[in-house]
């Protein structure tokens, strides 16, 4: 596919991995992913904990499940991710 003046050539999409922890809506899940970051003034590492709603067209992610999850343009609100797989049940 070539590059135009009209199309702008679209970025890479971020990813994530998580576990989900509520599936209760419709067609939405949250994930919540863990990082692991130095503190700022103590440099010990932490755990940071980022909650993220995401698109589950098919509801196949169940609570507890290891999933990955890609950025998307926003779809509601508050969701700009989707599901693309499920890793482990």
């Amino acid at each position: 596919m070539s590059e135009t003046a009209s199309q702008p050539k679209r970025g890479l999409r971020k990813s994530r991995v998580g576990v989900v922890v509520s599936n209760k809506m419709d067609k939405t899940i949250v994930v919540a992913v863990v990082r692991r970051v130095p503190h700022p003034q103590f440099r010990k590492i932490v755990k940071v904990t980022s909650k993220f709603y995401a698109h589950d067209e098919k509801g196949e992610a169940q609570e507890g499940d290891r999933v990955r999850i890609s950025e998307q343009r926003p779809i509601s609100k508050t969701k700009r991710w989707r599901l693309l797989e499920v890793l482990s049940h």
